[in-house]
C-alpha cells in the first residue's frame, strides 16, 4: 500500500510531491470551508467544530498522501527513542513558555483553584486537531516531502512555517494576528521542525503540544482576557528564547539528521 520510505524518487516527481504535499490539504480546507459556508447554517455550528472540520480534512489528505509515499516512518510515526526524545526537547520549550507566560500575561487569580469548564473536552480537542492533526500535515507529510526535494534543513524550515501560519489561523491561542504573533508562532513551528529533524519523530512534540496550550491558555485562564500590549511582549520574549534554543539544536553535521 505504501512505498518504502527510502525509496529514491527523481527531483521533477520529488518537486511535484512537495508542492501536492503543501497545496493539496489546505485545498481541501478551503473546499470543506466553502461548503460549509454555503449548505450548512454556520451560526448553529460552535468554532471549535469548524476548525476542528477544517483540520480533520488537512490530516485525512495527509494522511492518505503521507502513508502512500512514505510509509509510516517516513511520515515520523515513530516511537520509542525518537519519541522520547522529542518529549524532551518540546518540554523544554513548553516549560520556558509558561516561565514568560506567568511574568508577561495577567492570569485569572482563581485559575488555579477551579477546574476549567469542559476541560476533558478541550484537552482531546487540542491533542487530535491543534496538534496531531496538524502536525500530521506540517512534519509528517510537508516536512519528508520537502526534504526529499530540498533537503532537511530546508524541510525544517518550510514545515515551520506552515505550522506557524496553521496555527495563527485556527488556533484557539491566536488571540491575535500581529506581526509580532506571526513572528512567534513561525518561530515555534520551525523549533519544533528542527526537533523532527533531530529526533525523526512528530510524536513526542504533537504529545507536549496539546499540555503546552492546554496548561499555557485553558488551565491559566487569561484574566479578563489577554491584552493586546501584554501579548506582544510575550510573544517578543518566546521568539527570542525560540531562536535561542533552535541555534542550539540546529545540527551540525548530516549524521544529526533523523528524517
Amino acid at each position: 500500500m505504501s512505498s518504502s520510505s527510502n525509496q529514491v524518487v527523481p527531483e521533477q516527481v520529488s518537486g511535484m510531491r512537495a508542492m501536492l504535499a503543501i497545496v493539496l490539504p489546505a485545498a481541501t480546507a478551503v473546499l470543506v470551508g466553502a461548503f460549509l459556508a454555503n449548505f450548512l447554517d454556520v451560526g448553529d455550528i460552535s468554532g471549535q467544530a469548524v476548525t476542528a472540520t477544517l483540520l480533520s480534512a488537512i490530516a485525512l489528505v495527509s494522511w492518505l498522501l503521507g502513508l502512500r509515499w512514505y510509509g509510516l516512518n517516513g511520515m515520523g510515526l515513530r516511537g520509542g527513542r525518537p519519541l522520547t526524545a522529542g518529549i524532551g526537547f518540546a518540554a523544554l520549550i513548553w516549560i520556558i513558555f509558561l516561565i514568560l507566560r506567568f511574568v508577561f500575561v495577567d492570569i485569572n487569580p482563581t485559575a488555579l483553584e477551579m477546574r476549567p469548564p469542559n476541560a476533558g473536552r478541550t484537552y482531546i480537542y487540542l491533542l487530535l486537531f491543534e496538534a496531531l492533526a496538524t502536525q500530521l500535515w506540517a512534519y509528517g507529510l510537508v516536512f519528508r516531502a520537502v526534504a526529499d526535494w530540498r533537503g532537511p534543513l530546508t524541510a525544517a524550515i518550510v514545515s515551520g512555517i506552515v505550522f506557524g501560519l496553521t496555527a495563527i489561523l485556527l488556533f484557539q491561542e491566536a488571540y491575535v494576528n500581529s506581526l509580532l504573533s506571526i513572528f512567534y508562532f513561525v518561530a515555534w513551528g520551525i523549533l519544533y521542525g528542527i526537533i523532527r529533524l533531530r529526533t525523526g519523530s512528530l510524536l513526542g512534540t504533537t504529545l507536549v503540544q496539546s499540555i503546552h496550550s492546554f496548561t499555557a491558555w485553558i488551565v491559566l485562564t487569561p484574566y479578563p482576557e489577554p491584552a493586546v500590549a501584554q501579548l506582544n511582549n510575550l510573544y517578543v520574549a518566546a521568539t527570542i528564547a525560540y531562536l535561542l534554543i533552535a541555534w542550539r539544536l540546529w545540527p551540525k553535521q548530516e549524521s544529526d539528521y533523523r528524517v
